[in-house]
């Protein structure tokens, strides 16, 4: 468990400045709330008395990104400031609960976000919805998720952190619905509530270890880096852009490969420049999301956004030469889809053997997971540009390759089947698997001249 804090003190620590909103009026109904619960007025008023808040949120808006990167950690540049609306939770004033006062202010919150362009910051501490408000506080969980959603459709970036504990209706929409979810070391974060959970539940389950290992968090952040990293992700995410992604340098050879067996090979060689090469040359700062959101993780498929050199913000998925699984897929589909909302265009790295295909890959849904990211690259909102580094192994490659705007490294290849799985397919005797690359046409120079790749990159500063 996390040292618990309050919502003046959560805000202190991440925020330049702060200004709180005017708090709507409604809820304020007859004595003891909507069910005229014996005792709600006295305990909301002890819990008024012992917190100094009103209610169970603090909203208003806030500066992120000036003091904080005065002095960075890395030594780099500053970023910001950005202004964001930024909602924080009391626990202390009736567990963070989520009654129809707390409703109407995170609904005038998204409101005045969207009135202005400004991103939604939540600091979410809650036990869930209030039970002395019965249905009328469950409710608000509809009212929070829709005022979520309009917030996406206007194209606003939403951040969240979830704090200890957070379990019920508040990770199930605030966390968990936020488009980057990053939690706090030790935190309590489930759907389900201590006190209502099977009594032989694993309580490790339910952390935010457990969470971001099922996919379902982007990070966990100690508590002393959150004003760094929450400056971070709202300076890359506020930075729209319609220009497509250039394409990076190339970093290994500039010789293009003589055979279809020798493009294999150099493709394969344990030396040849990987993702987090292209990645560190491509930005001067990056940060990742994690997980499928669907209980899944794959380190194979690195997911994130950075600033490039001439100080624009770039989505990007990098395979890192292993076998892709469904969660990476699933990943990079989410990738893709939350860069077109914030119209940032999309760099995407291909190199794979090719889709895992063991019997728990199957299970996993490998299929309907490279379908998905198919659709998400075939609609995307914004451009997306593909460079091939290394192995491009069939559809699991072809799945994160961009039409009309792939490009291929010297020392890679591209193939509608390894060869030596081409040449098991003909029937053909062992000898026979380097003739067979050579009539795949695998070479970046063949794939240019079959038009399936746009050009062969330049050697960088080249």
């Amino acid at each position: 468990m996390t040292d618990r804090f309050s919502a003046r003190e959560a805000i202190a620590q991440v925020t330049d400045s702060f200004a709180e909103l005017p708090s709507p009026e409604e809820g304020k109904s007859g004595p003891d709330g909507p069910l005229s619960w014996d005792g709600y007025d006295a305990a909301r008023a002890r819990a008024a008395d012992r917190t100094g808040e009103e209610e169970s949120v603090v909203c208003g808006t806030a500066t992120f990104g000036t003091a904080s990167f005065g002095t960075t950690t890395d030594g780099r540049e500053p970023l910001g400031p950005v202004t964001a609306v930024l909602v924080a939770f009391e626990f202390g004033f009736l567990g963070g609960s989520l009654g129809e006062r707390t409703g109407a202010r995170l609904e005038a919150a998204h409101e005045h976000a969207r009135a202005h362009g400004l991103p939604v910051v939540s600091l979410v501490a809650t036990g869930g919805s209030r039970m002395q408000e019965g249905m009328v506080a469950l409710t608000q969980l509809q009212r929070v998720a829709r005022q979520s959603e309009l917030t996406r459709e206007a194209g606003l970036p939403q951040v969240a952190v979830v704090r200890d504990p957070t379990t019920g209706g508040g990770w199930a929409t605030l966390g968990a619905g936020a488009d980057i979810t990053l939690a706090l070391p030790g935190a309590q974060v489930a759907f389900a509530g201590s006190r209502v959970r099977p009594a032989d539940a694993d309580p490790a389950a339910y952390t935010a270890q457990a969470q971001l290992a099922s996919g379902s968090l982007d990070a966990l952040v100690p508590r002393e880096l959150l004003r760094e990293t929450l400056a971070l992700w709202l300076d890359l995410l506020v930075r729209p852009s319609a220009e497509p992604a250039p394409v990076p340098g190339a970093l290994g050879a500039t010789e293009l490969p003589a055979s279809g067996w020798d493009a294999v090979e150099r493709a394969r060689a344990g030396g040849r420049p990987r993702a987090d090469a292209y990645l560190d040359a491509y930005f001067t700062r990056r940060t990742t999301i994690g997980g499928d959101r669907c209980g899944g993780t794959d380190d194979g498929m690195v997911c994130g956004f950075g600033r490039t050199r001439d100080g624009r913000t770039v989505a990007f998925a990098a395979q890192g030469g292993t076998a892709t699984r469904p969660a990476g897929y699933r990943t990079a589909a989410r990738l893709v889809r939350l860069a077109g909302r914030l119209g940032i265009p999309v760099l995407t790295l291909v190199d794979t053997p090719g889709a895992a295909n063991d019997a728990d890959a199957e299970r996993q849904g490998a299929g309907p997971a490279i379908a998905d990211l198919f659709a998400a690259v075939a609609s995307a909102r914004t451009p997306v540009t593909t460079l091939v580094i290394g192995e491009g192994g069939s559809g699991g490659a072809l799945a994160l390759a961009a039409p009309g705007n792939t490009w291929a490294t010297p020392d890679s290849y591209f193939s509608v089947i390894a060869p030596e799985a081409a040449a098991a397919i003909l029937k053909r005797p062992a000898g026979e698997v380097r003739a067979t690359a050579d009539q795949l046409r695998v070479r970046p120079q063949d794939l240019l001249d079959l038009g399936v790749i746009r050009g062969i990159a330049e050697p960088l500063g080249g």
